[in-house]
């Protein structure tokens, strides 16, 4: 019988990559809401959601509805459905060849720069901007963080401003995190002009197509979830383990070893 302390050490040692294909937000919520719940309850450890979503907008607890563009005529037409949730932020759009990422973590784990019985929030959203920030480098693009404007950006040259390729809303309940970050792979970037992304009038998005250097790692769907899981995993500092299925997950152990 292992003794709790191998226990609470074999636990910190992974993180449960899950890797869902193209869902409906709706039924990606449900999802969320099982892992979430799991955790919560202690019975899988930290877990990272990977995704795509079919065209659809999120408001987030601070949105404002004024900047959604479109019409509510022409969204209905498009099938671009609506969602109003809880994580952080304004409205956000999610849709096909932009790369989702729920990460489903316990802020009081043993977790990196943690400073007393839990990880704080804007410390938790720093590290997902830098393990995004360490993705859009293995395709050769330059990115930053920008003070006061939460998600990640690539760098000013000349006249031209920095421009938006990852966003990141969260949401924290009993330590638990949820929700997470959008990154521009080969999205279509003219569905951003329904919105005004993350209420943000001064400055446009981009995508890792547009900005990618053409030497370095190739700009595919794939390429950028490994890319996303491997630096999310030296970031956190654990070991990214695959499974194959919701029951499989939630079938898991917490501590694996």
């Amino acid at each position: 019988m292992r003794s709790p302390d191998l226990k609470a050490r074999q636990e910190v040692m992974f993180i449960h990559l899950l890797h869902l294909g193209r869902v409906p937000y709706a039924e990606a919520l449900a999802i969320q809401q099982k892992v979430i719940a799991a955790r919560k309850a202690g019975t899988i450890g930290d877990t990272l959601l990977m995704l795509e979503h079919p065209p659809v907008l999120t408001l987030g607890r601070k949105a404002h509805r004024g900047n959604i563009l479109a019409s509510d005529e022409l969204l209905a037409r498009k099938g671009v459905e609506i969602h109003e949730v809880n994580r952080g932020g304004d409205v956000t759009y999610h849709g096909p060849g932009q790369l989702i990422g729920y990460p489903i973590v316990d802020l009081r784990g043993d977790l990196p720069g943690k400073i007393g019985p839990h990880l704080g929030p804007v410390d938790f959203v720093r590290m997902l901007e830098e393990s995004l920030i360490r993705t859009c480098g293995e395709f050769g693009v330059m990115a930053r963080r920008i003070c006061t404007l939460t998600g990640v950006w690539t760098l000013a040259g000349g006249s031209i401003p920095e421009k938006k390729i990852a966003a990141i809303g969260v949401h924290v309940s009993q330590g638990v995190t949820s929700h997470g970050f959008a990154l521009n792979v080969t999205t279509d970037l003219r569905d951003f002009e329904w919105i005004v992304p993350c209420g943000i009038t001064d400055r446009t998005v981009t995508s890792l197509e547009l900005e990618a250097d053409p030497t370095r790692l190739a700009v595919t769907m794939e390429n950028a979830l490994n890319a996303a899981a491997r630096n999310f995993g030296r970031v956190f500092e654990r070991q990214i383990l695959w499974c194959n299925s919701l029951e499989e997950l939630l079938a898991s152990p917490v501590s694996t070893g």
